[in-house]
């Protein structure tokens, strides 16, 4: 039996509707720095009557349909402040995991509201390959042991890595409500393109690095890219009538700690 279609799109012009007529997000407390936009977008499903398999800590993607092999992962981002990158701890973004088509939902909210209720001030939705398109690459954590003076400390090697949000990635999708998918997706009326985007695969992978204990530096293991050059075209939509400005691709900055 063929998949069901796609959510993406409705899913998508939900949360731009819900955007629109100033839907907050509501944190339980103060020390909620994770969840609170997570909850916003649960409700955008509730709401679409989608069902999901419930997020918890250390599960990727947040949301899993149903159903549908299809995922979603969840990055609010406080603003101003850290926008052009964010941590991923144990997974590096990808369009596709685990049988799943991956995406990645960004919202931005203020910095420092006057209370715990406060709006999403813009939102950018992105197939996951339009952050890596790697499909290959399994995440582990090792250890060895050996280390200190008696030979009995672990080292665990505890891989995050740092990648660039949207926001960075992109020019015009500021105070926005955006939709990145590849070139090639389906079509549909209740949308319209605001600009053709493109990312061109890096003439060097890294596979590999080696950390001197001693001087306390790292240092990385490269091959020539295979597929160096390689264009993933994507197309960035908006509600039709939506307005704003183009939005067009912009050389990310590097990422780092």
């Amino acid at each position: 039996m063929p998949d069901p279609p796609s959510r993406v799109i409705d899913v998508f012009l939900a949360c731009e509707e819900a955007v629109r007529r100033g839907a907050l997000i509501r944190r339980a407390t103060r020390q909620d720095k994770e969840f609170h936009f997570q909850d916003w977008f649960k409700t955008r499903l509730d709401d679409l009557g989608i069902r999901y398999d419930a997020p918890a800590r250390n599960t990727y993607p947040d949301f899993r349909l149903v159903g549908m092999t299809e995922g979603y992962e969840i990055k609010g981002l406080a603003y101003p402040g850290r926008e052009a990158n964010y941590d991923s701890n144990s997974q590096i973004p990808t369009g596709f995991h685990n049988g799943r088509t991956i995406y990645y939902v960004f919202g931005r909210y203020p910095k420092d509201p006057d209370g715990d209720e406060y709006p999403v001030i813009d939102l950018v939705m992105c197939h996951g390959d339009f952050l890596n398109a790697d499909h290959e690459y399994a995440h582990e954590n090792k250890n060895l042991t050996g280390f200190g003076s008696y030979g009995d400390i672990m080292i665990r090697d505890r891989k995050m890595y740092v990648s660039p949000t949207p926001f960075a990635l992109t020019d015009g999708t500021a105070a926005q409500r955006t939709l990145v998918l590849p070139l090639g997706a389906e079509p549909d009326s209740r949308l319209e393109p605001v600009g053709t985007l493109v990312r061109v695969e890096a003439a060097n992978l890294v596979v590999g690095y080696e950390f001197d204990l001693s001087a306390n530096k790292l240092t990385p293991k490269h091959i020539p890219n295979p597929r160096a050059g390689t264009r993933h075209d994507f197309i960035a939509y908006r509600r039709r009538g939506a307005g704003g400005p183009p939005v067009t691709t912009k050389a990310p900055e590097r990422t780092g700690a």
